[in-house]
């Protein structure tokens, strides 16, 4: 398979050696700079760009029928306009937060803990993301798609905050430190215990894999996926 690479930073430099290890072929690099290319040349794109291009990226693909994978974060506020577009083109598109199977699997037990916890008021729920010092965006584009889905099976929560508390409020805190790869914490405290679940990511490779998994399998698809129809969980 041809694939393009849309961001060449550290995340797409490690999509590439795990892509060509698996047998496929790098057609396209492109840089947060670039904007002339030929996208085209690729049977699937996986884009792990910046906030401010990411969109442009994405659509590129779309108008031109190159499925693409997306896990750049902080360009949400375009995210239905994505979809509109691609269910117009008749095109195929996937937006993850993190292609991690593990953290997949980890976004399962979150939820199903949440609604555990949803009749219990004596915990308070709270996160924690720590990430590398290059990441642009907090809270990490992970730790939203946590809160939000606690949000939606715990009815004590309708919105999430950066370092904020405040009633209905999930809490996160968002630490940089040099060279950590992503550990994202989801905590239920009481004052007689507290409950935790964590995922620590040791390197990059396990999103790199993700995310050459998911291009291998939307290829010749037509639509809007997720990582569960990718994984078929959930």
């Amino acid at each position: 398979m041809n694939i393009a690479l849309l961001g060449y930073g550290k995340m797409g430099k490690t999509i590439e050696q795990i892509a060509i290890k698996r047998g496929h072929n790098i057609v396209l690099t492109v840089d947060k700079d670039d904007k002339d290319y030929d996208i085209t040349k690729a049977d699937v794109a996986i884009d792990f760009s910046i906030p401010t291009v990411a969109f442009t990226n994405i659509s590129n693909c779309i108008n031109n029928q190159v499925p693409v994978i997306s896990g750049t974060t902080g360009w949400l506020d375009k995210y239905d306009e994505a979809v509109a577009l691609c269910k117009e083109k008749k095109s195929a598109f996937i937006y993850a937060s993190n292609y991690s199977l593990g953290v997949n699997i980890f976004f399962e037990l979150n939820k199903t803990l949440a609604k555990m916890m949803s009749t219990l008021k004596q915990y308070n729920v709270s996160m924690e993301e720590i990430h590398h010092t290059q990441k642009l965006d907090a809270p990490s584009g992970t730790a939203i798609s946590l809160a939000n889905d606690i949000i939606s099976q715990h009815t004590c929560y309708d919105n999430w905050k950066l370092d904020e508390n405040g009633e209905a409020i999930i809490p996160i805190v968002a630490k940089r430190i040099e060279d950590v790869p992503g550990t994202h914490s989801v905590n239920y405290e009481s004052e007689v215990d507290t409950i935790s679940i964590e995922h620590v990511a040791h390197t990059r490779q396990g999103f790199a894999l993700g995310a050459v998994i998911a291009a291998e399998w939307i290829a010749g698809k037509k639509g809007v996926f997720t990582m569960n129809d990718v994984l078929n969980i959930g």
